[in-house]
This record gives C-alpha cells, structure tokens and sequence, in this order.
C-alpha cells in the first residue's frame, strides 16, 4: 500500500516533527529510524547507515563552516557593513526594491558567478539593521532568496542549471528518450515562470504588512565600531580575497580552498588580524554551525533513504495508479517526486531515481519527449524549496536568522512550500497536458 511505503512514512513523520517546532537534527534522526524500522532494517544497522552516510555532505558542511568564518572576517573589516549603507542609500525605503535585488543577487550565485549559498551568511546579517528598520517581513525575504537559489538552476541552462540540465538529458537518454541537453530549458521555462509568480505573490501581497523586529547584536558585526563612509585599503584587500576565493573556486570546484585562501590573503595583507582568526572561527561556527550539522545529518537520511530500496517501489507503484490517464499520471509523478526530494534533500541526486521509472511511464501514457522533460524537472526540483534539510531553505534561515529572530519552519520552510512547489505542481501539469 502506498501510504505505508517507508518513504511516505519517514517524510510524513519528519514533515509532522518539523512543523511541531521538535529541532530539525532531531526530526531527521526519528525520520531515519522510521525509515529503517519500517523496511525491516534492525535500528543499529539504520543508525551504523546514516553515521556511514554523513560523510556525503562533509564537504558542504565544511565549506558552510569556512563560509561562515569568511562572512565574520568580511564583517569585522567593516566591508559588508560598509555596502550595506551604500545598499541602503540606494534602496531608502523601497522595500519591494530590496526584495527584487536580493533575488537578482542569489540568482547571479546560480548561473553568472556559481557560488550557491556562499553571498548569504556575507550579504544578509549587516542588513538585518536595515530590514528592522523597514518593518522588512522577513518571510519574504527568506521566498526572495529562495526563489534565487532555485528557479535559475531550472529554468537557465547556465552554471549550476547547466549541469542540472545536463543530468536530465543524461538519464532521460539513457532510459529510453533522446534529448540533447540544450533543449531542456525549452520545456523548464515554465516552470521558472510559476516561480516567478511565487515570488511576486510573496513580495507583493503575502508578506507585504510590516512586521516588527527587536534591534538585536549579530555574531561578528558587534566588532563594527565605525562604519567608513570611502573603501580604505583593509577594504580593497578584503575586496581581492573574495575574488581570489572565487577564481579558486571555480578551478578546483572547492568552496573550502577558496574561503581558506581568503582568510589566508587577508591575514597576509593585515586586513583580518592573526588573533582573531579564533573569534572569526566561532563566529563562522555560530552562524553556520547548525547548518553544517543538518546537512551532515541529512546526507545520512538520505542514505537510510536509499538503502531501504523504498524509493523504487515507491515510484514503480505509480504505474499501477493511474492507468491510462495523463491527468492522474502527471499528478501521481510530481507527488512522487516531491516526496522523494524532500527525504533524499537533492534536486540534482533525485533525477537518477525517477528518470528510469517515469520515462517508460510516460512513453506509455502518450507523453511527448518534451512534456516529459518538464515532468521530470519539475519532479526533481519539487521538495527542495520548502525541506527542512535542503540547502535553499537552510541556507537562508542561516542569514536571517543571525539575530536569533527567524524560526527556520515557520519563515523559510512553509512560505517557500507554499509559494513555489504549489505553484511547480501546477505549472509542471499545464506544460506536460497543455503546452508540450
């Protein structure tokens, strides 16, 4: 029976914890041991798989971590408070304008400077002032990044969607479609478009009534003493070792060599000095700590996840289900994939699991090779807005919530559900039935 399927059992149950406000390391833990109980795997064989899983994410942790130290070391030269007046100037009080750059910003870190969360624990905490000061709700801040993180990498076949795209192709050939890779933003438009009514319903209506927030301290600004009106040479030797880490990152596709090399050439240069480094690292372990525990925890989730052969069955009970409707089957599918990205916490690692069920699904339902492309996308891409363990909703709850004043289910996770999965479902079903 599909409702007893481990995989509905452990997301429920870890969807149902989370919304209970139960810290999210937690849900995880309980979901996992659900997983594995209900599979029939003995609860020290689930545990030993998720502890050997969360090595899958050792590297993103890491870089969250370094990220976060980067993000302090910024602060405490005065740089990111520094932009953060000059933003303000820009902005006054066009809280809508705000809102529209921080999304342009966090979709440049997709496609024109792949940096992903990297802009977010250095950017969002110096305007945490700011959006106190406009009343700035901070849900649709959290929607504004959201959006940013994960519409490009759908719909642009650029940076990180290039390779998103790329893997569609890959497995949609591989089980029987051939697609080039360069004609799957074709079929993803639509969805980035529903995703841009998200965004704008958030900014716009759902999160447009002012909403107040204590003028709180925020780990590694409380050093600012005066904020410079011109860049000194701290500032533009900072200023370098961003790039550097950048330029680094994009030749060796390590996010922790860059941030290392950035704190190095910052020391080097006297911009950050040598006894802070300890500060600067608990600054970067308090802003990102958390963050980098959840995805460990969440890479061996995924794990339990797979080693329950759950997913298989799950998906393969859909071609029972819906018989010869396209209808029933787009909808059936999009449900499915977004219970199977929500427990394994991955777009991208989703693709492989679905693809190789739903292209035969599809063939036989009638589906074009395009109408599938946009099934399959918006499969893999549903869950990720809107899960406690991905990285676009954790992401954003690490900036704003560096004051202590933003609760990661309540303001990142169920807005961002709301207004872009709904939304990826619906517009997934008008591409696959109407359009292609």
């Amino acid at each position: 029976m599909l409702l007893l399927n481990p995989v509905v059992l452990s997301v429920s149950t870890m969807i149902v914890l989370c919304l209970l406000n139960l810290n999210v390391i937690l849900a995880l833990l309980v979901a996992a041991i659900v997983a594995g109980v209900t599979a029939g795997i003995p609860i020290g064989q689930t545990m030993s798989v998720l502890i050997g899983g969360m090595g899958g994410n050792s590297e993103t942790a890491l870089s969250y971590i370094l990220l976060g130290a980067l993000a302090v070391a910024i602060s405490q030269t005065g740089l990111a408070s520094l932009l953060s007046v000059k933003l303000t100037k820009v902005v006054k009080d066009k809280k809508h304008m705000l809102l529209l750059i921080i999304a342009g910003v966090a979709c440049l870190s997709q496609n024109l400077i792949p940096v992903h969360i990297a802009f977010i624990p250095i950017l969002i905490p110096p305007l945490l002032a700011l959006f106190n000061r406009l009343k700035q709700d901070r849900r649709a801040v959290a929607c504004a990044l959201t959006f940013g993180l994960k519409a490009p990498y759908i719909a642009l076949p650029a940076g990180f969607g290039l390779i998103f795209h790329g893997i569609i192709a890959r497995e949609m050939t591989a089980n029987g479609i051939e697609v080039a890779a360069g004609d799957i933003w074709r079929s993803a438009w639509i969805l980035g478009a529903g995703m841009i009514i998200g965004l704008l319903v958030a900014i716009f209506i759902s999160y447009n009534k002012d909403r107040d927030y204590e003028d709180r301290a925020v780990a590694g600004l409380e050093e600012v003493k005066e904020i410079p009106e011109h860049m000194t040479a701290s500032h533009w030797m900072t200023l370098i070792a961003v790039i550097v880490a950048f330029v680094i990152q994009l030749q060796t596709s390590s996010l922790p060599l860059g941030a290392v090399a950035a704190l190095g050439i910052m020391v080097a240069t006297g911009a950050l000095k040598w006894k802070s480094l300890d500060n600067v690292m608990s600054g970067g372990l308090g802003i990102m700590g958390m963050i980098a525990i959840i995805m460990l925890v969440a890479a061996g989730y995924g794990s339990v996840i797979r080693e329950t052969k759950a997913v298989d069955l799950l998906v393969e009970s859909v071609v029972g289900m819906v018989g010869g409707s396209q209808l029933y089957g787009a909808l059936v599918m999009l449900t499915v994939g977004l219970l199977v990205t929500m427990g394994i916490g991955t777009s991208f690692g989703t693709i492989p699991v679905i693809a190789a069920i739903y292209c035969p699904l599809a063939i036989k339902l009638g589906f074009s090779p395009a109408a599938t492309v946009c099934l399959i996308a918006a499969a893999a891409a549903l869950g990720d807005a809107g899960s406690p363990a991905s990285d676009s909703t954790l992401g954003p709850t690490a900036g704003l919530n560096a004051d202590g004043q933003h609760d990661h289910i309540w303001d990142t996770c169920v807005p961002t559900f709301l207004h872009y999965n709904l939304l990826l479902i619906a517009f997934g079903m008008v591409g696959a039935l109407v359009i292609f």
